[in-house]
């Protein structure tokens, strides 16, 4: 009897601190928000100019700032949508709707880790804590009401899906020039296609909640032929950084050629949507669209390092 009621206490605060956890990372899009905090970091190692002096302090505090700032989006975003989330395969599981966690103590989460990231984005520069908090802004008060107004909202969360890669370079240097506008041009054209493949592959879920993602409303050629040429400015923006004009940042003729094929690879698959027109391509669009701007980012640190 001793051992078993030991053990029931242990059993409990192990499941507790799980519960803890796992509701902890689906508030906060835990996954979204590493891969959001990578851009980041991208950018800063981009921005950082000597690095036999790399400043690893600075570097953590962006990623944990980063990721405070991502996380209470998201948390914020989970409240304000609790009853559409509801409504939707996607998102009726999430902790809030799902009844697992109240609303008030995902917005004290929220709140919490918006101070948190503020500050520890100060602490770097002004000029992040100042981009970071607009990002969080635009984010809960502009792009999240518009989700059940207009398709618009994708353009205004495109802005701050934009910030992240060139909020690392403003970290690194202090500075908001040509660099850090062309790596927010780049990511600023990439969540088009991103996001229209997404609502493409979950227009039945969103249409239950009300949510407008696609351009034209619809599955339609319309909707295809604007990711096709989204994704053709996404390339021309990508390659900006060969032609010498874009200040620190510059990338050779030869990682030109391959980002102009990785770009190539992205576009395929957007011409592939317009053709099929089915949920399977635009998933697959959605999956190369990740892959894309990872291995983009990649390729422009490797050309820094190695030339």
């Amino acid at each position: 009897m001793y051992l078993r009621a030991s053990f029931i206490p242990n059993t409990l605060s192990t499941f507790s601190l799980k519960s803890i956890y796992v509701d902890f990372k689906a508030i906060t899009k835990a996954g979204l928000a590493v891969s959001v905090v990578f851009s980041s970091v991208a950018g800063f190692v981009l921005g950082e100019a000597n690095f036999a002096a790399f400043n690893w302090i600075v570097l953590l505090k962006l990623a944990i700032g980063g990721y405070c700032m991502v996380g209470a989006s998201n948390a914020f975003n989970q409240v304000i949508e609790k009853d559409l989330d509801a409504l939707m395969d996607r998102t009726k599981n999430r902790p809030i709707p799902s009844g697992r966690m109240q609303s008030n103590v995902a917005l004290w989460i929220a709140s919490l880790l918006t101070i948190i990231g503020i500050l520890l984005l100060y602490t770097i520069n002004p000029k992040t804590a100042m981009f970071g908090a607009i990002s969080i802004f635009l984010y809960t008060s502009v792009y999240t009401p518009l989700k059940t107004v207009t398709s618009l909202s994708v353009f205004v969360g495109a802005f701050p899906g934009a910030i992240p890669f060139m909020l690392g370079w403003v970290a690194a240097t202090g500075n908001f020039g040509i660099e850090a506008g062309t790596l927010f041009l780049i990511q600023f054209f990439w969540q088009f296609p991103h996001f229209w493949a997404i609502g493409w592959f979950l227009y039945e879920d969103y249409e239950k909640a009300g949510f407008f993602m696609l351009p034209t409303g619809k599955k339609d050629k319309g909707t295809a032929l604007q990711i096709i040429l989204y994704t053709v400015w996404l390339i021309i923006a990508s390659l900006l950084p060969v032609l010498g004009y874009t200040g620190q940042l510059y990338i050779t003729p030869i990682t030109a050629i391959i980002v102009f094929l990785l770009g190539m690879w992205m576009l395929f698959f957007a011409v592939r949507l317009y053709q099929l027109r089915t949920a399977k391509a635009a998933r697959t669009l959605m999956l190369v669209s990740v892959s894309y701007i990872t291995l983009l980012q990649l390729v422009y640190i490797f050309d820094k390092f190695l030339r």
